[in-house]
């Protein structure tokens, strides 16, 4: 049997023992709403939080493969893996790739053990998916920076300790907007740091709306070179962008949709196999990603595809089975299949709308 069998079979024993337990019940979009410290600690004991990092680190050194095995796991669960998701998926990596030995030394052992949070602060109110019109300013002092901004879509600021933040350390110009950008890590306990909450349909919180007033930041706290935020922004979203998570957020709500008696086998049959080509295109980001590179293209069409899957099983689900939503309901079905519509409007926002992935997509592939 292959080491990554052996792992999604220990990976599966574990989470059905938890479930049995009481640690979670499934839901849908669990990596965006399923906040449990306690939980992302039991991973990290594990070696399941920064498994492809450096045992230097704190990480278990092992393959993107065996990552992928884990995280589909979770996913395919509806385990509660948003406290640890995005400084495991993307915080993390942006460190080994960019970070100094000091940054790394402070922040990767800390995340690896689910011990330290991120929020990632990338898009503005202004702004949108449109990441080169930021205006959030880092002034230059003679001790780091002093930063004046807001952020939005902050997923879990207000839980996070730190957020990694794309800011102007040069003023825009709209002839190279993609220039002047840098990344700062910020502590968001810091004096000026203001967390608003932006409450979804379902009345809970974890977006938010960072305001940064005057907030000093160390020379130290800066994440790669001066001006290149944007170059390293770019590599990161391929993580962001190519994960399982774009189209696995609803895989509870597909497995209770199959379990029920009345659903025509056809039509279930035909969302697993688009499931499949979906799992094909992101083992391929993770196999490139693996050996350094950045397919970019790859990533945009796994997020634009999988976000019309997601909803497409949301559809599915409501014209096969109709019930009534109750997001209190006891039958997981109901209750699961209510958390999917709640959470559908946002599914091809974050990470960048559909429409900018299909332009990256286009440029990429009419460059000459």
């Amino acid at each position: 049997m292959s080491d990554q069998l052996v792992l999604r079979a220990q990976v599966r024993r574990f989470l059905a023992k938890a479930r049995a337990d009481g640690a979670f019940i499934p839901r849908c979009d669990a990596w965006m709403n399923g906040f449990d410290a306690a939980f992302s600690r039991s991973l990290a004991e594990r070696g399941w939080i920064g498994m492809t990092w450096p045992r230097e680190y704190g990480g278990a050194g092992r393959s993107e493969g065996e990552r992928l095995v884990v995280v589909e796991e979770l996913l395919a669960a509806g385990a509660p893996v948003a406290a640890h998701w995005f400084a495991d998926r993307q915080i993390g990596p942006g460190l080994l790739r960019h970070g100094t030995p000091t940054q790394r030394a402070r922040y990767l052992p800390l995340i690896a053990a689910g011990q330290c949070f991120f929020a990632v602060g990338m898009s503005e109110p202004d702004s949108g998916s449109d990441l080169a019109s930021i205006r959030t300013a880092a002034r230059p002092t003679s001790g780091g920076w002093v930063v004046n901004g807001t952020k939005v879509w902050t997923s879990h600021a207000h839980r996070a300790q730190h957020m990694l933040a794309l800011v102007r350390t040069s003023p825009l110009d709209q002839r190279r907007r993609h220039e002047g950008m840098s990344q700062l890590l910020i502590d968001l306990s810091a004096p000026g740091v203001g967390v608003r909450p932006i409450m979804t349909l379902d009345g809970q919180q974890h977006f938010n709306e960072v305001v940064l007033t005057d907030v000093e930041v160390d020379a130290d706290a800066l994440l790669g070179a001066e001006g290149a935020g944007w170059q390293q922004v770019t590599a990161e979203l391929a993580n962001e962008r190519s994960g399982p998570e774009r189209y696995l957020s609803n895989l509870p709500l597909l497995a209770a949709l199959a379990r029920r008696a009345d659903v025509p086998e056809a039509e279930v049959g035909e969302l697993v196999a688009e499931l499949q080509t979906l799992r094909a295109l992101s083992a391929a980001v993770a196999d490139a990603l693996g050996r350094g590179e950045s397919p970019t293209v790859t990533a945009a069409l796994v997020k634009d595809l999988g976000s019309r899957f997601e909803r497409k099983v949301v559809d599915t689900a409501r014209r096969l089975a109709p019930v009534p939503l109750d997001a209190g309901s006891p039958d997981e079905y109901t209750r699961l299949l209510t958390e999917a519509v709640l959470h559908s409007p946002d599914a091809t926002l974050r990470g960048g709308t559909n429409e900018i992935l299909r332009g990256i997509v286009g440029r990429e592939l009419t460059r000459t």
